[in-house]
């Protein structure tokens, strides 16, 4: 995660912009980036990045779908899947002593918000944009991260992949979420770290960032809503 001392501010949103609304993926944006989260694992686990991450995909792979899906779209529990990851895991030698059944606790341990880019949810939803949060996550994962980012009273939806059996980048996910934040495809914004997530938001007619890291994301974002975006402190 970048460190930020700044405050942002943007020229409010008038009956004229394209844009009405701006979603904010959780993991990658939100989160601190999502291979420091691997890197962090290893070290409470001892479990490499590439062998988890195969391992998950050898589990998604058993029921013929995306890497996440299993628990992002519920088709498992988290215990079910971690108990997946173990058995692939330990069929190839890999220690799991030190891994546990309550992957989420454990992933999410320790962690903190990208501080920017909260602050950001809050200029975003001062100027009159209506703000959500758009991602694809995990029932039991609910409590650890949303007390992370503590922006449940502070935007106008919560749209999440495990509540509503649907994920980005399927297409409906992106009618639902623009639906349950009260405008229409086009007047909506993702802001997401995958480019795949972009690509998609932008096919249902969405506006989209794809995240690179905080002083990017203040660029692009004003460059998308045709606003001033300024920096009243220091972006790192």
């Amino acid at each position: 995660m970048t460190a930020v001392e700044s405050r942002f501010s943007i020229s409010q949103c008038s009956d004229q912009s394209r844009y009405s609304a701006v979603f904010f993926d959780f993991g990658g944006v939100l989160s601190p980036p999502i291979d420091d989260l691997f890197v962090e694992y290893e070290r409470k686990t001892g479990i490499a990045p590439d062998d988890l991450k195969a391992a998950m995909a050898g589990v998604a792979d058993q029921l013929g779908v995306a890497v996440l899906a299993p628990v992002e779209l519920g088709l498992l529990s988290e215990a079910e899947w971690v108990r997946r990851l173990h058995a692939w895991l330990l069929a190839r030698d890999i220690d799991v002593s030190r891994s546990e059944l309550e992957f989420g606790r454990q992933w999410f341990a320790g962690h903190v918000v990208n501080r920017a880019v909260r602050d950001l949810v809050f200029r975003v939803r001062e100027a009159g944009y209506r703000v959500g949060i758009l991602t694809n996550n995990v029932r039991e994962w609910e409590p650890y991260w949303r007390a992370m980012v503590a922006l449940d009273d502070h935007v106008d939806v919560i749209v999440d992949s495990y509540d509503v059996g649907v994920r980005k980048p399927d297409s409906a996910i992106f009618d639902l979420a623009a639906e349950r934040i009260g405008v229409g495809p086009s007047s909506a914004v993702l802001i997401d770290d995958l480019a795949e997530n972009c690509a998609a938001a932008r096919s249902a007619g969405w506006g989209a960032v794809q995240f690179v890291d905080n002083r990017t994301l203040h660029t692009d974002l004003g460059r998308l809503l045709e606003q001033s975006i300024t920096d009243g402190g220091r972006l790192q």
